[in-house]
């Protein structure tokens, strides 16, 4: 695990930051914590966190307004803590920068392993040239992608879907964002686009295009590769 990692919490609620500060320091994480987003958004430089955890209904200011402040000088991993039914919260957040989110009541277990997620891309060169999940390898530099070995075909569209996803593998990425990536910002509202081309991709990628194990839908937000 991450041991001496620095963690900063911004939410308002005491039982989470106490469930936070419990078993993440239970996990040789270092933990600091904010009730309000503009004193989160100081300490974000003064406490140097590895990762944020910022809940997105905030007294003082929108958690998504937070996100987007701390982007325009940080590039520090953001998780952010959304309710169930808060859809379009999720997927504005993600677009203003987040890296992904963990929705309330969550488990301990499920937000460390998107916390290691989030560790484990930024810790790595966003530049590697073989990216590899699972049996699925994404050869940058040859542009050409095999599942347990065997090659597969792809069009120059799929493949630039794949390598999007593959490079940001673990993280949810949203429609707009995708079709940002492979379109271009003129397509952001074309999602038919993405569902089509996923649909492609799992016919060639996936054992069982109805089961993926590799492209999973995050429902109504977007795709998620699987960091297997």
């Amino acid at each position: 695990m991450d041991k001496g990692m620095r963690v900063l919490v911004i939410d308002d609620e005491p039982q989470i930051r106490k469930l936070l500060k419990v078993s993440l320091g239970a996990h040789g994480y270092e933990i600091d914590e904010s009730t309000t987003g503009v004193d989160g958004i100081n300490r974000v430089a003064a406490f140097k966190p590895d990762l944020l955890i910022i809940d997105l209904g905030l007294p003082d200011m929108d958690g998504k307004d937070v996100v987007k402040t701390i982007r325009e000088w940080s590039q520090t991993p953001i998780i952010v803590l959304t309710a169930r039914d808060q859809e379009q919260e999720k997927i504005e957040a993600l677009d203003a920068g987040a890296d992904d989110y963990v929705t309330k009541p969550f488990s301990v277990g499920e937000l460390m392993a998107r916390m290691r997620v989030s560790l484990r891309r930024s810790a790595a060169t966003e530049h590697e040239p073989v990216i590899t999940c699972g049996g699925l390898v994404v050869d940058l530099v040859q542009r050409r992608v095999t599942v347990d070995g065997r090659e597969v075909k792809l069009t120059p569209t799929e493949y630039e879907l794949i390598k999007i996803l593959a490079q940001h593998r673990g993280r949810v990425l949203t429609h707009k964002q995708l079709l940002k990536a492979v379109w271009g910002a003129a397509y952001n509202e074309d999602t038919h686009y993405i569902r089509v081309y996923i649909g492609q991709l799992r016919r060639k990628l996936e054992e069982n295009p109805t089961q993926p194990r590799y492209i999973i839908t995050e429902s109504g937000v977007g795709y998620r590769l699987m960091d297997h």
